[in-house]
């Protein structure tokens, strides 16, 4: 089992950066495949980013590409979540995922293939 916590969320300005950390607990998270998803008020919560036990690979959503990069530390159990140019509609709380990977290199982008959760970091972007 994994505990989550997430990071570094806040108040920023049309077209600021933000970098969200997610701290993982336990000796295995390179064997642990992580993702970003937020949820903004009224809405289904959706992927963001994805990537692999190793790093290797990654995914992001169509609505993020090119402006966000998740990457991760497998010596500090950490993923990350470096947004750049953000836009008003990126305003929403966001959340950490892991899921436990048979195959090192694959992504996942389904809400209901992650089992481990964290509580989520509030991301405010005003215009």
């Amino acid at each position: 089992q994994v505990q989550l916590v997430e990071s570094g969320g806040g108040l920023v300005q049309a077209g600021g950066s933000l970098r969200l950390s997610c701290a993982a607990s336990g000796r295995t998270f390179s064997s642990y495949a992580m993702g970003w998803f937020r949820q903004a008020p009224g809405k289904d919560r959706e992927f963001v980013a994805g990537v692999s036990t190793r790093g290797g690979n990654t995914y992001y959503s169509d609505s993020v590409k090119g402006r966000f990069t998740i990457s991760r530390d497998n010596a500090e159990n950490t993923v990350y979540l470096q947004m750049n140019s953000l836009k008003p509609e990126d305003t929403a709380l966001y959340y950490c995922a892991a899921r436990t990977a048979y195959l090192s290199g694959r992504v996942y982008s389904e809400l209901n293939e992650y089992a481990f959760w964290g509580q989520g970091t509030q991301v405010t972007v005003s215009s």
